[in-house]
């Protein structure tokens, strides 16, 4: 669920800038290699068509469907071990990760429906997954966004 939240937050605005993690070779390569890739060219190009795809449908701009061009040629085979039944997950190798970031999606979807979101600060392009009780967290930091949001409505009331 982290390598989903991180690549999700991977291009973020940075001083009105965007920063793309996966944009220059060496960068990508780093991130790769630090949620488990290789950070081959393919791999990094498939993560940030990943990237793109997850966040449009989190977005809510592209239907979940739109997620199935990256799943192909990825079978799961079940597995009877000493704990139970166990499913391994065969993808090509410069595909696992973004792989593995979808099906983190579908996890989050499916155990925590809505709480994956983008930021409620609209000069932000950050995501957040909302653990909350009550599933009313609406900024990616409360310290940066929250803060900047709510001082913005202060001044607007007291104008």
């Amino acid at each position: 669920m982290d390598a989903l939240l991180d690549l999700l937050n991977s291009r973020p605005l940075v001083g009105g800038e965007e920063r793309d993690a996966l944009g220059d070779p060496a960068d990508g390569r780093r991130w790769a290699r630090e949620h488990g890739g290789d950070g081959s060219l393919a791999e990094l190009a498939l993560l940030r068509e990943a990237r793109d795809v997850l966040r449009d449908v989190v977005c809510g701009e592209s239907a979940p469907a739109a997620l199935g061009p990256l799943l192909e040629g990825v079978h799961q085979t079940p597995e009877i071990t000493s704990d139970g039944l166990q499913w391994t997950v065969r993808t090509p190798p410069h595909a696992r990760l973004a792989v593995e970031t979808v099906l983190a999606w579908a996890a989050t979807e499916e155990r925590m429906p809505g709480r994956l979101r983008p930021c409620a600060n609209t000069e932000c392009r950050l995501f957040l997954l909302d653990r909350s009780r009550a599933n009313r967290a609406r900024w990616c930091s409360m310290a940066a966004c929250g803060n900047r949001e709510k001082a913005r409505r202060h001044y607007e009331r007291t104008r």
